[in-house]
């Protein structure tokens, strides 16, 4: 298989400023492959890397390709690799821990104590490492994981996002069967969220939010009850959905202002609530309400215990759909307008997704 040397990469130039260049396509270290790029997602995170917020210090401008949500074909092995094959077709974990640190050992490398520390071996594609919104990228065979045949690049991206929703439920339990879930926000790791809870047996399963198109879509995914928040209190709806006595579970995946203390509302005595979302600051919550009612409060960054791959496990099975959720295709070289597109939920945006290769 041909590679050239040079390849389109999407560069940050400067707060909320992002474009194409031409870029020296990279060489798989020992351990590594080097994908083909078919196909790439966008998410609130790369809204936040484009903006200039999401670094301690920001990469020198343009340099640094964005991009953690992807999929490709395998063309090249690194030194040591014989886990995968030339032609491979793989869909991407992009946090790989330090392996050393001590939450590494203990299987919490999203949270590795050597994050950025490229030097120590961590790296997170798109995010402390150059990521996936190019031609080509590579990735540690520990990343990776192979796709079914049935599957498409563009909806195996979002296998990727719906791994943080598997791990929020390993998070407060993991079974649900026969027991009730709330789900706040039905953005796409909420939508994929209200699936896994129904495939795994949750009822009544209510998803709450503001857009009715993006509710009328979890109820047509799996969700019992849906409730614009808007219109009517979600707490009250919740109650009386469960006969006064709330949910056993809520994943809080909005990350509105209020949604915090609606969890601690809706939630039933000795109920678990997972915050997933990220807030746009400081909030407001009735703690004492949770401490009476001996409620768990979790939090969660992305994604671990190879919930990408358990993700996959599960859509390769028909009981995850993330098709639905693709409401723009766009190529690589309208990467600003794709980003435009999600901030400002255009069109009702879900999920932009970016077609970069022949078969993306």
């Amino acid at each position: 298989m041909t590679i050239p040397s040079t390849m389109r990469a999407a560069v940050i130039f400067g707060p909320d400023e992002i474009g194409v260049v031409e870029k020296p396509v990279p060489t798989p270290a020992p351990g590594e492959v080097l994908l083909r790029v078919e196909a790439a997602s966008l998410c609130g995170t790369d809204l936040k890397i484009r903006a200039g917020s999401f670094f301690p210090s920001q990469p020198p401008p343009g340099t640094f390709t964005p991009g953690h949500e992807y999929a490709g074909t395998v063309v090249a092995l690194g030194p040591t690799v014989d886990e995968f094959q030339v032609g491979d077709r793989v869909v991407v974990e992009a946090h790989r821990g330090c392996m050393r640190c001590e939450n590494c050992v203990r299987g919490r490398y999203t949270a590795c104590l050597n994050y950025g520390r490229a030097d120590k071996g961590q790296r997170a594609a798109g995010m402390s490492a150059d990521g996936g919104f190019a031609d080509y990228v590579t990735n540690h065979v520990s990343t990776l994981y192979r796709l079914p045949g049935s599957m498409s690049f563009e909806e195996s991206v979002m296998i990727t996002t719906t791994g943080t929703s598997m791990y929020a439920v390993d998070t407060m339990g993991g079974l649900v069967a026969g027991d009730s879930v709330a789900v706040i926000g039905p953005g796409p790791i909420g939508l994929m969220a209200v699936q896994i809870v129904k495939g795994l047996g949750a009822a009544p399963v209510i998803l709450t939010g503001s857009r009715d198109a993006r509710l009328e879509l979890g109820q047509s995914l799996g969700a019992d009850v849906i409730v614009n928040a808007r219109e009517r209190d979600p707490v009250q709806a919740v109650l009386e959905a469960t006969g006064g006595q709330g949910v056993h579970y809520v994943l809080e995946c909005s990350g509105a202002d209020e949604a915090v203390d609606q969890a601690v509302r809706m939630c039933r005595p000795a109920g678990s609530i997972v915050l997933v979302g990220f807030f746009h600051g400081p909030v407001t919550a009735d703690l004492n309400r949770a401490v009476r009612a001996g409620l768990t409060l979790h939090t969660i960054r992305k994604k671990r215990n190879r919930a990408v791959g358990r993700s996959l496990a599960l859509a390769a099975r028909g009981l995850l759909r993330t098709g639905p959720l693709i409401t723009h295709r766009l190529p690589l070289e309208s990467i600003s307008e794709a980003f435009d597109v999600v901030a400002e939920r255009r069109d009702e945006a879900i999920k932009v997704v970016l077609q970069i290769g022949e078969d993306g």
